[in-house]
């Protein structure tokens, strides 16, 4: 039998049968000689297809990047500006926005004006200044915004932008987002880029230094873009997400119902929010960068970009990302379309005009206009690329370069930097900020219990969880948890201080009472990703005087119970059989810790309320009562409302137990009301339309205050929260 070789020959393509190119060898052994060439010519073929073919795809050759003094000048190659200076401006568009709504300057009074509120710095120690100069700060953040999308006074305008954002967000973790540090990266690339040369202001005195930008300026922030989706799919690979336990009846909402056609809510849920969603994140940044996809991928991605902005109450986010999209294009795009705008503004003139002796000519000159404003710029760039391939690159080059090259390493190895900073971490790793872990966590926390324990007096009083705050963020976190405990000791303090001026306070008594000599003990239950309801503290630990540092395990941190994952599909079970019992009926999983105990009230607009073991066996004893019954697994009893009880794990292991109640102000309240009418989308567009300038006439409002009360010394008008 005769065997082919699988590879193609040099001259012409031919196959040749392994006989025949025996036979074109001569006998002394030069056939080993033609074999070796035969082989290098085929590997050089190989090698010239691939490059192509790469270059083709990715714009550049493998060569342009086989050293650190190539990659320089790859790097350094001249570019088209104008795709930059477009997304810049609507970058900083979208900033101007982000200012006023989510970095909160529309609110401002409320965020920052209660000097009783507590703060969560990263930096533990640092105070905000008081609302007049922090309003100045916001209001000079909001000024660099509008340069950025102006491009007027562009360096000074980032730095303005840069300075107070970064300062704003070590203020305040309660508030970040993953999207919150993009922002600030994505500000200090542009400080560092030549974007104010196209659709800018400034491009008259900047074109001065010349017309195109060094290529890394779009390589950075196309490489931070492309970080942002592909990341966000790494995250995504995880268990819990794959599995669909993160985003749960997500596709109840009606931006999902085009997929009711031929899905049900659970495959929705699990296929196109889980998976889908997974599937996007890890490959769109790739199929943007393929000329042949990015048209469609871009399709994708703003339907989903879309679909977000109406799903989650993320701000500027998804239309950052959408304003951004146009890195990954071609960098002459928008002259193109200029061009073409140009050129049909012509003959629309031409024909109106009606010259027929000229209009040969002139559309020749058009068409030669066209080709040489499409041309222009590149031929300029080429020219000066090979102009500047010569000479070595400079000391300067090879530092910016290092610095990128620092970026993009740091950059992949933040998500993945908390065996570092191990103080942050609770049940998962980080906060939820540079993590690129966005929604990939569900969180459940249904019971917070504060207590604070005078020792002097050997006094227990119990405070609202929400007080002196304006988010839950804090409960999940061990460093947070101990910020607030400290705020909240000085917030007593301090109350008890002014009590003594105030001689006809109706508190005074109560207050006075209290010493300084206090403990604070947090209990905190909540649920990740669809799990038992379980402590994530130890409630035995005085908070005030725990030991922790940033680099050091939380140590009065609880395990999740892991061991326990296998359930969550059986709590389903057991939830949609509860379900079929009323309307009104609803379950809630608890488990604990052997030797702790859940004390508990339960409210009288709560009927058939019942406990049921699952694992483990548990005691039951109610309030002024001293009767207290064993439970164990698989058996159940009827639990008092209107009055506190108390659950003890008694197993040596974690047990696991269910609450099963009617809801009964809820079943009363159904009754009651009426089918709401059908409201159509518009109204809503509208009220946010409506919330959107009321804002920004607050924004300007606390901007007038602020000048008056700074220079005239004008007392500051500002709201307070209703709960307070």
């Amino acid at each position: 039998m005769e065997i082919l070789f699988a590879c193609r020959t040099g001259n012409g393509g031919m196959w040749k049968k392994k006989d025949e190119v025996a036979s074109t060898s001569s006998n002394d052994g030069s056939h080993i000689k033609d074999y070796v060439t035969f082989v290098s010519e085929r590997w050089s073929s190989l090698k010239s297809w691939f490059s192509n073919n790469f270059e083709r795809l990715f714009s550049f050759k493998t060569s342009d990047v086989c050293s650190f003094e190539k990659f320089v000048q790859f790097l350094y190659r001249p570019t088209d500006p104008a795709s930059l200076g477009v997304v810049r401006a609507l970058f900083g568009l979208c900033m101007v926005i982000d200012v006023v709504e989510e970095r909160g300057f529309a609110d401002i009074d409320l965020k920052w004006g209660d000097s009783w509120d507590c703060h969560f710095p990263l930096i533990h120690g640092m105070k905000p200044p008081s609302l007049p100069w922090m309003i100045m700060i916001y209001m000079v953040m909001w000024m660099g915004a509008f340069g950025i999308a102006l491009g007027l006074r562009f360096r000074i305008a980032c730095a303005c932008f840069v300075l107070p954002y970064w300062y704003i967000f070590l203020l305040e973790k309660t508030y970040w987002n993953n999207h919150t540090y993009l922002y600030g990266i994505v500000a200090t690339l542009f400080l560092g880029t030549e974007a104010n040369k196209y659709f800018a202001l400034d491009a008259s005195n900047a074109e001065r230094d010349g017309k195109s930008v060094p290529y890394w300026n779009y390589f950075i922030l196309k490489f931070q873009f492309f970080a942002l989706y592909f990341l966000a799919g790494l995250k995504k690979s995880s268990r819990e997400w794959l599995e669909g336990y993160a985003m749960i009846n997500l596709s109840r909402h009606w931006v999902f119902h085009p997929f009711k056609i031929f899905l049900s809510t659970e495959q929705i849920d699990f296929l196109i929010v889980h998976w889908f969603g997974f599937i996007f994140d890890l490959s769109v940044g790739f199929w943007m960068l393929l000329e042949k996809t990015r048209i469609l991928s871009m399709v994708f991605c703003t339907t989903f970009h879309l679909m977000n902005s109406r799903l989650f109450n993320i701000g500027m986010f998804p239309y950052v990302c959408l304003a951004t999209m146009p890195l990954f294009c071609h960098v002459d795009w928008p002259q193109k379309i200029m061009s073409e705008e140009k050129n049909k503004t012509y003959f629309v003139k031409s024909k109106l005009e009606k010259k027929p002796n000229k209009d040969d000519n002139d559309i020749q000159l058009s068409k030669n206009s066209i080709k040489l404003n499409k041309k222009g710029m590149t031929n300029v760039c080429k020219k000066n690329w090979i102009a500047q391939q010569s000479p070595k690159v400079t000391k300067k080059q090879k530092f910016i370069a290092s610095l990128l090259l620092c970026h993009i390493l740091l950059q992949f190895f933040l998500p993945y930097s908390h065996f570092i900073s191990k103080g942050y971490n609770n049940w998962v790793p980080g906060l939820y900020g540079y993590s690129w872990d966005m929604m990939v966590h569900s969180w459940d926390t249904v019971h917070v219990v504060i207590k604070v324990h005078d020792n002097a007096n050997n006094e227990v009083r119990y405070l609202d969880p929400v007080a002196w705050v304006q988010n839950d963020r804090w409960m999940k976190h061990g460093d947070m948890v101990i910020q607030y405990s400290q705020c909240l000791k000085n917030n007593l303090i301090r109350r008890i201080e002014e009590l003594r001026i105030n001689h006809y306070s109706e508190d005074k008594e109560k207050w006075m009472k209290l010493s300084t000599n206090l403990s604070v003990y947090i209990d905190v239950w909540c649920s990740l990703n669809g799990r038992f309801q379980q402590r994530i503290f130890n409630p035995n630990i005085d908070m005030l005087t725990v030991d922790w540092h940033p680099f050091k395990s939380v140590s009065f941190l609880m395990p999740l119970l892991t061991q326990y994952n296998s359930y969550r599909h059986k709590m389903d079970v057991i939830q949609q059989h509860v379900y079929t019992w009323s309307n009104y009926t609803d379950v809630l999983f608890v488990a604990d810790f052997p030797g702790m105990y859940l004390e508990n009230y339960i409210s009288t607009d709560f009927t058939n309320v019942s406990l049921t073991v699952l694992e483990g066996e548990v005691t039951y004893d109610e309030e002024e009562s001293m009767d207290t019954i064993t439970v164990s697994k698989e058996k159940s009893i009827s639990v008092g409302t209107g009055k506190f009880h108390r659950i003890k794990t008694t197993s040596s292991y974690p047990a696991c137990y269910m609450y099963t109640y009617t809801n009964q102000t809820k079943q009363l309240d159904s009754e009651k009301r009426k089918s709401p009418p059908v409201i159509e989308n518009t109204p809503q567009l509208l009220k946010e339309i409506n919330y959107k300038i009321i804002a920004w006439i607050r924004t300007f409002v606390h901007i007038t205050n602020a000048f008056l009360n700074l220079i005239y010394d004008v007392p500051m008008v500002r709201r307070i929260h209703i709960n307070k």
